[in-house]
């Protein structure tokens, strides 16, 4: 009898240990598993879990615009005084609801190239009014005048034009007119054949971005989604050979496996460069953990800061000689137009670029931009994109309009905030079909491992017990 029971208490210490080194080893392997088909799903290709997600979003992304309307423009006009500005929105507009076309996979260098529509559709219940809602902003043309044409001679001549039109340093436009383009006044007269047609974002929609071409992970997980080359609408081969700014992905995925210490690179058309991201925070979005990475103030530092930004420090008075920060040029790929971007409200800027305006607010939660990773699958399941164009006006002695300046000022117009997350069902799809199995496939490990380890010792110690009675 005591013979059976020692025999029993040993196969069970024995099954425990069994046990116990099985759920050992199929942690490994089990990673292994999750490794591969996430290697597998993440690859730009028919089939995968990326590509039909790539192809066009199943989130819903919306772009908010807020409009700097001016308080006081004929005192600024006549007496260089502060620029008195009062945000009003959100008008909100539904984007990237397109599948991306012209897809075209090139296995000899395991690339995938494609172009983007561009759409914008109004949305009036998620607004504060309608498109048709009037601001007085800066006339856009008037402020590029001078810096576009330095001469004093063509500065006399666009005058003329200038004044024959009735147009002065402000001017009031509607959202609709601000944001996809008018026919500006003062540019309808030049004589020689220039686009007369102005917009902070003309020309949008039914244009295409593009053409992209971005590695498809098939030869090397690590380089999914980067943007091999670009050749978009606006010409950025300047930025490509002084600046060298563009890389990273479109910020839709990055490489799998995601760790906090990595710097997120994306590239964004709509300021012509490349940007970066760095880990925030842990955070649980509809039952998924991802990581909050957020743009960090360095990114808009000064070039004696952060010497990535020093092609964007191109005027030395404007810059205090590049020691202002917060604030980028991104003329050279504007068309020589004097954009400045910015984050929301001069977050981050130098006191000496919010000076002149008066009624900005910055606020870190309000006007950060933030990308939530999925860690795993490097998919980004909810991000906001916030920045703010600006224009850059001067003195112009034979620019009446502008004569009596007496310093320069980055004019705030607008800011705008894009945004997406992950739906409801995508969310669940998620789950199921990626998280759920990691977490399962760990909790069978860790029972395995648990069971085992519980059996091998509860069972020792019965045996030890029954030996010591035994003996005695």
């Amino acid at each position: 009898m005591g013979c059976d029971r020692n025999c029993g208490l040993i196969t069970g210490a024995v099954i425990g240990a069994v046990l116990a080194v099985f759920g050992g080893i199929l942690m490994p392997v089990g990673d292994l598993l999750i490794e591969k088909t996430i290697k597998r799903e993440v690859v730009l290709e028919e089939g995968t879990i990326a590509f039909k997600n790539w192809v066009k979003t199943g989130t819903t992304v919306y772009r908010q615009f807020w409009i700097f309307d001016v308080q006081n423009p004929e005192e600024v006009a006549k007496n260089s005084s502060k620029i008195k500005v009062k945000q009003r929105g959100p008008y909100t507009y539904r984007v990237r609801y397109l599948a991306k076309e012209n897809i075209t996979q090139d296995p000899k260098d395991s690339t995938v190239s494609f172009v983007q529509p561009n759409g914008a559709i109004f949305e009036p219940s998620l607004s504060v009014g309608t498109e048709n809602d009037n601001f007085t902003v800066l006339n856009l043309a008037v402020a590029a005048a001078p810096h576009i044409y330095t001469n004093s001679f063509v500065q006399g001549v666009l005058n003329s034009l200038i004044k024959k039109s009735k147009s002065s340093m402000f001017q009031t436009r509607s959202l609709k007119e601000l944001l996809w383009g008018y026919k500006d006044p003062f540019l309808s007269l030049v004589p020689y054949p220039i686009s007369t047609t102005v917009g902070v974002f003309y020309p949008y929609n039914n244009t295409v971005d593009g053409v992209y071409k971005v590695f498809n992970g098939k030869d090397n997980i690590s380089k999914v989604a980067i943007i091999d080359t670009y050749k978009g609408k606006r010409n950025l081969s300047y930025w490509e050979s002084y600046c060298d700014m563009i890389n990273g992905t479109d910020a839709a995925s990055f490489p799998p496996f995601v760790e906090k210490s990595r710097t997120l690179r994306f590239f964004s058309s709509d300021i012509c460069r490349s940007i970066y991201a760095v880990f925030g925070s842990e955070v649980n979005l509809k039952g998924i953990p991802v990581y909050r990475f957020v743009l960090p103030a360095n990114a808009f530092a000064s070039p004696l800061q952060n010497p990535d930004n020093h092609c964007f420090c191109t005027e030395k008075v404007i810059s205090n000689n590049c020691t202002s920060y917060g604030v980028l040029d991104i003329g050279k790929c504007k068309e020589g137009k004097p954009v400045y971007i910015s984050l929301p409200h001069f977050l981050h800027a130098s006191p000496d670029v919010s000076e002149p305006i008066e009624g900005l607010n910055p606020n870190e939660d309000e006007h950060r931009t933030y990308l939530d990773v999925e860690p795993i699958t490097g998919f980004t399941l909810q991000f906001a994109k916030r920045l703010q164009v600006n224009i850059l006006v001067k003195p112009a002695r034979k620019i009446e309009a502008l004569k009596n300046l007496k310093r320069p000022y980055i004019v705030p117009i607008l800011w705008l905030n894009e945004t997406g997350t992950i739906g409801d069902e995508k969310a669940e799809m998620f789950r199921n079909q990626v998280t759920g199995k990691i977490k399962l496939l760990g909790l069978v490990e860790m029972v395995l491992l648990g069971v085992g380890v519980v059996m091998f010792v509860a069972f020792m110690i019965s045996y030890c017990a029954c030996r010591s009675k035994n003996g005695k």
